[in-house]
C-alpha cells in the first residue's frame, strides 16, 4: 500500500502480541482497497458499512457486522456498496513498524 493511499483509506496500524490490524476506513462509494495476495489464511473483519468482496474472481456482498477468512494465495479486494465502510485485515506477523508491515504480510499487490 502506498502512502497515498494509505492517507486516502485513513489506515491505522494496531499491533499487540504479534498480532497486527490494519484499519481501513473507506468514505466512498468511489474509494477501493485495492487487490494483493498474502502468503498464509488471515481474517477480516468487516465492522460498518456494505461491500462486495471479490476472492479470485467470486464476488460475495456482506453488510456489519462481518467476520471473514481470506485463504492464502487468493487474490482479494472490496468495493464499497453503502459508505462508510470500516474494514480491519488481521495478520499474524512479529513486525511492528507501519512501513515494513506488508513487505511481510503480503505476497503479491496489483
Amino acid at each position: 500500500m502506498t502512502p497515498e493511499s494509505e492517507e486516502k483509506l485513513k489506515v491505522v496500524h494496531h499491533f499487540a502480541g504479534g498480532v497486527y490490524a490494519k484499519e481501513m476506513t473507506l468514505e466512498t462509494l468511489e474509494d477501493c482497497m485495492h487487490q494483493h495476495k498474502h502468503h498464509f489464511d488471515h481474517m477480516s473483519i468487516l465492522t460498518s458499512g456494505k461491500v462486495m468482496l471479490d476472492v479470485d474472481g467470486e464476488k460475495t456482498i456482506h453488510t456489519a457486522p462481518a467476520v471473514l477468512n481470506i485463504a492464502a494465495g487468493k487474490r482479494h479486494w472490496i468495493l464499497p456498496l453503502e459508505a462508510p465502510v470500516k474494514w480491519f485485515c488481521i495478520h499474524r506477523t512479529d513486525f511492528t513498524d507501519p512501513a515494513k508491515v506488508d513487505d511481510d504480510i503480503v505476497s503479491e499487490r496489483e
